[in-house]
């Protein structure tokens, strides 16, 4: 690596770095300066494009792609913040793991975030009794990031991918065994992990249920605002355009919704605010870091990269650099090496190789706050609801390294090794 090189990919280690310890050392100090530390740092890199490169190209693309995502995380953050889902009682781990289950299913239709940000909300009402980061963290890796790998509507990634060439269905055919593995080893998990913390509460709680509770569902007009929200998703349109009809979804929505549903849902601006904010820095500061891969992926890969050389790589730079962009770093890779005329083509030529990038990045995208877009979109409404949320280092040491590293291992031992 050059100095040049050096010298731009530090504000991106330099962000990374502030987020994971600066929650921890200096958590009151960090929510007072965040939005100085990640748009400054972004300035820093912007301005190397700019001023050094003057590669406005690159700016431009970074700035599309950030406008993109701000407006379906913000439009699908207000318009489920519209809908109330009443429950009934405290949940058992059997009935989380069911509710659990019901959203992995869910995210294949109506994406992870939408489907992420429609439930956290009853997520977290359910077990409001002892909700701990266990429920949300969980609620993350299966809701958020696993769940969603059966379809290209499911996880940013796999969309890309279909954009891309590869076939509607040839996802849900491939990767429906390590679906079935991720998703039933992480319920497992879970159900074991809450079954000691049910078992710990007072006996008031594990009794608790209340008369006055019920299932039902507030703000269904706000319905026909998400289908048009995933609708605008695969409407082909002029650039902006379907970030407008995104936008005037959430604004209809917004402006129809009852006070009282924004009230029972505790409905406010500052977890998009914050998401908005930290996320210009990372999609600024990581364009030379995207950049770099997309340089050296082919170099690193070798002739004849193997299935394992994919997974992990996809993967353990999915969880660091956002996994949309990293999968199609990974994909573009992958036709140069194997010389295929079309991307459309590697599902037939290499097959475990597609499969690799697309479980990859799927799957890691769990591993951090920052590996998939409704992971710190989560965090920041558990945080408006008083639910303690384990910090960056946190929730890598005390749940991804124990609880999703060995199933990821796992998967790599039986689908990808060779």
């Amino acid at each position: 690596m050059t100095a040049a090189e050096f010298g731009l990919l530090l504000p991106f280690a330099l962000l990374l770095g502030t987020m994971a310890t600066a929650p921890v050392v200096a958590p009151k100090w960090w929510l007072r300066h965040y939005a100085k530390v990640a748009l400054g740092l972004g300035a820093i890199t912007a301005g190397g494009y700019f001023f050094g490169l003057h590669d406005l190209h690159s700016l431009g693309a970074a700035a599309h792609e950030y406008i993109s995502f701000i407006a379906l995380v913000g439009s699908l953050f207000v318009v489920s913040g519209g809908i109330h889902i009443g429950v009934k009682g405290e949940a058992t781990p059997l009935a989380n793991v069911v509710f659990l289950l019901a959203g992995a299913l869910a995210a294949n239709l109506l994406g992870t975030t939408g489907t992420a940000l429609l439930l956290i909300r009853p997520w977290i009402r359910m077990n409001k009794d002892r909700v701990t980061a266990h429920h949300v963290v969980f609620f993350i890796f299966l809701v958020a990031n696993v769940g969603g790998c059966l379809t290209p509507i499911g996880d940013p990634p796999l969309f890309l991918g279909y954009l891309q060439g590869i076939p509607f269905w040839w996802v849900a055919e491939k990767c429906w065994p390590m679906w079935l593995v991720g998703v039933g080893l992480l319920l497992a998990i879970f159900y074991v992990w809450d079954r000691k913390d049910f078992l710990r509460a007072p006996r008031p709680v594990r009794d608790r249920e209340t008369a006055a509770e019920t299932w039902k569902i507030e703000g269904l007009p706000n319905l026909f605002f998400l289908a048009v929200i995933l609708g605008a998703v695969f409407a082909p349109s002029p650039p902006l355009l379907r970030e407008g009809l995104m936008l005037a979804a959430a604004g209809g929505s917004y402006f129809t919704t009852p006070k009282s549903v924004h009230a029972a849902n505790r409905f406010d601006f500052h977890p998009i605010q914050e998401v908005a904010v930290l996320f210009a820095g990372i999609f600024a500061t990581m364009l030379p870091a995207l950049a770099w891969l997309d340089h050296h992926a082919a170099a690193l890969l070798g002739d004849r990269p193997s299935p394992a050389v994919f997974f992990w790589g996809t993967g353990v730079l999915s969880s660091t650099l956002d996994n949309a962009p990293t999968y199609l770093a990974f994909l573009s890779a992958l036709h140069g090496t194997a010389g295929a005329e079309a991307v459309s083509s590697l599902p037939v030529t290499h097959p475990q190789q597609v499969l690799a990038i697309s479980i990859g990045a799927v799957f890691f995208g769990a591993a951090t706050y920052i590996g998939n877009g409704p992971n710190f979109m989560i965090k920041a409404v558990a945080g408006q609801n008083q639910v303690r949320m384990p910090s960056f280092l946190e929730f890598i040491v005390k749940f991804t390294l124990p609880c999703l590293l060995p199933v990821l291992a796992l998967l790599w031992l039986v689908f990808f090794r060779d």
